[in-house]
């Protein structure tokens, strides 16, 4: 049962006037802090109140700000992070103490915001928002009647705000009390009217109760309202199957998936209907989506072999029982099926086997149907799987058929290397959190005699006649030079690399380090331009290595042809020289740490990038690479700490990443 979302966070903005620093310059950036937490520019307010916490460490009502605008951005993991630390410096603000709880809720970690809660409401027992708040955690807990006794406490302070009747009329619905249910849907529908997902949750009690036309009715009204409301449209299929409307049935599936197109759950059902129609065609196509998105359903496996068995495909039929039997190994009807198509296709020894099979896993089955109700249906030779499913069926709420909402991957690529680059530098950072080394100043100034150089992780601006003019005249002082020179060459492979021309730019790197081969930084940018070269070559037939994250965090690495890795080994070689000659040059580990990652040797890549933040702690790249890897070994949760580290230091995709791995869906 879908439950109503928190909508956001109400800022209570006049609770804190009265303790603002009184400094003007404080009071100006708490306020457009504030104005920007307004406007929703939640990542503008991160970084104001960044300036505000540097200034001034103590300022609680600051952390707890950008607290707010992490929350908004949905990392639940920083907002927490960031509610504690107002905690600390002051134990009595009751409202970090609540918005602390809502980010645990949001987080699946229901004790601890149940702990916050009780907390808050011992400092402000009269602060109606806390039992709403408390209510909602109880709900997702599944204590129902501790949830109804909140949510009554709420509606005495505040009886005129709808969703708290929606709430209510959800736990009444769980402890299957539907007269109750529908009596606070019919109050907040009195309330609000214009609410599409109260008359599709009335009109879902209406179906349950079989009282059709009222739930037809109610439908309607929800998709009159919300005509991009497919929960509605889904459920009004249902029923329409229900009433053998097929066509109707069939439009509002398509309605759905025209509207979300990556439903597995609506792909399952059409097909269910095709398979019914006789559209055999149409429903294997369905299956094979469904399959694309949740490769470990079995029922999917199981009723797309069925199809191709009536497609006279019984090989292939064969493979898909085998699969689910593979997924479940006690689903004695698919070993049955499996007997039955192996018996066509003259495989009779091992249908035979899969016969024996079956009868000791029924065998079985009547054991276990003796001695407990807990029935594993999988082995009830009873049991039919072509039955629509609805979004709170039975089956869905199973082990090996979870997820049957969408699950699409995700390919996720880490920000690429550092390296030297013709080009004015562009540093966003504010000058307290740059990162200074003086021996990368002299010897930027030092190299750029023809040119501006500098070292950075994006694409040059230069157009590629301004570079062809520098190349021009790098060539001009090589040939006038009396001297071999590391600098010019070090210019002219900066120039020939960022003209895509890696092996005359790999040749003068050489070069270079042949006159000068205690300068770490040439050894640096040959590691560079090296790796770039494998990138560019190994892109032409794509296979260039990402990693790729479902969206329940599991990671693996994707290319063209699965087992090809990319082979950076002279290019960490390099880098290796240059940590030998400067051990304190943080961006050396960082571009080894991404090497390391996209060679599969992630260990060592978080080694790297944990020894790029030892020395430059404000790495927001190095944290959200490290994020991303942590992720992708399924140590989410201190890979989502690191991404909204790398959101809270200025980078913007970090919420995205955050959005897709971070966040627990309750609701």
């Amino acid at each position: 049962m879908k439950l109503r979302k928190i909508s956001g966070i109400v800022i209570i903005f006049l609770f804190f006037i009265g303790n603002v620093s009184a400094q003007y310059d404080k009071e100006q950036f708490f306020f457009r802090g504030r104005q920007q937490l307004i406007d929703s520019k939640y990542a503008m307010a991160i970084e104001t109140f960044n300036t505000l916490i540097k200034a001034d460490t103590s300022l609680y009502e600051a952390l707890f700000f950008r607290g707010i605008a992490k929350y908004n951005l949905g990392d639940f993991y920083g907002s927490q992070m960031d509610f504690s630390k107002a905690i600390e410096l002051n134990p009595v603000f009751t409202q970090a103490y609540h918005y602390r709880a809502i980010s645990y809720g949001q987080a699946g970690q229901y004790d601890k915001a149940l702990l916050d809660l009780e907390q808050a409401i011992l400092l402000r027992p009269n602060f109606s928002g806390l039992y709403y708040s408390r209510g909602i955690n109880f709900l997702l807990q599944q204590q129902f009647q501790k949830a109804i006794e909140d949510f009554n406490k709420y509606i005495r302070y505040e009886p005129k705000e709808y969703y708290t009747y929606i709430n209510r009329g959800t736990c009444f619905l769980l402890l299957k009390d539907t007269i109750r249910a529908i009596d606070d849907y019919n109050q907040a529908i009195l309330l609000n009217p214009f609410d599409s997902d109260v008359y599709s949750r009335r009109a879902r009690v209406y179906a349950m109760k079989k009282e059709n036309e009222k739930a037809l009715y109610d439908f309607n009204k929800s998709i009159q309202l919300d005509s991009t409301n497919t929960l509605s449209y889904f459920s009004r299929a249902l029923l329409y199957y229900e009433d053998k409307k097929i066509p109707e049935a069939l439009s509002d599936l398509n309605k759905v998936l025209e509207i979300d197109p990556d439903n597995s759950l609506t792909y399952y059902n059409r097909a269910l209907i095709f398979s019914e129609k006789g559209d055999l065609n149409s429903a294997l196509e369905d299956y094979n989506k469904v399959i694309s998105f949740n490769p470990n359903n079995v029922l999917v496996y199981y009723n797309r072999a069925f199809v191709l068995s009536q497609l006279n495909r019984k090989h292939e039929a064969i493979d898909d029982l085998s699969k689910a039997i593979e997924l479940y190994p006690d689903f004695a009807n698919a070993y049955i099926n499996r007997s039955y198509l192996k018996t066509q296709t003259g495989q009779l020894a091992s249908a035979e086997k899969d016969y024996e099979t079956a009868q000791q896993k029924i065998k079985d089955f009547r054991v276990k149907f003796a001695d407990s109700l807990s029935i594993d249906n999988f082995a009830d030779t009873s049991k039919q799987y072509n039955k629509l499913l609805a979004l709170d069926a039975d089956f869905s709420k199973k082990n090996f058929v979870q997820d049957l909402l969408t699950n699409r991957k995700v390919d996720i690529t880490i920000k690429p290397l550092y390296r030297f680059a013709a080009g004015v530098p562009e540093n966003k950072q504010p000058l307290n959190k740059q990162y200074f080394y003086p021996k990368l100043d002299e010897f930027t100034k030092q190299a750029g005699v023809l040119f501006a150089i500098n070292l950075s992780n994006k694409e040059s601006k230069l157009k590629t006649n301004d570079i062809i003019k520098f190349d021009s005249l790098v060539n001009d002082h090589i040939a006038q030079s009396n001297k071999e020179n590391s600098t010019l060459y070090f210019d002219k492979a900066i120039l020939q690399g960022q003209l895509q021309q890696y092996t005359s730019a790999m040749n003068y790197y050489t070069q270079a380090i042949e006159f000068d081969h205690l300068n770490p930084f040439l050894y640096f940018n040959r590691s560079a331009i090296n790796s770039e070269m494998t990138d560019f070559v190994s892109s032409i037939d794509n296979s260039i290595q990402t990693i790729v994250l479902d969206n329940s965090g599991v990671g693996k690495a994707k290319t063209k042809q699965e087992i090809k890795i990319l082979n950076y080994t002279d290019a960490i070689s390099d880098l290796n020289k240059m940590i030998k000659l400067m051990p304190d040059f943080t961006y050396a580990y960082y571009n080894r740490g991404n090497m390391n990652c996209l060679s599969q040797q992630m260990p060592e890549a978080i080694n790297d990038y944990t020894k790029a933040i030892e020395l430059y702690p404000y790495f927001a790249e190095a944290y959200f690479n490290r994020g991303l890897v942590l992720i992708y070994l399924k140590d989410t949760e201190k890979g989502c700490i690191d991404i909204s580290k790398s959101g809270e230091l200025g980078i913007e995709d970090a919420y995205s990443i955050i959005k897709k791995f971070c966040k627990h869906d309750n609701n």
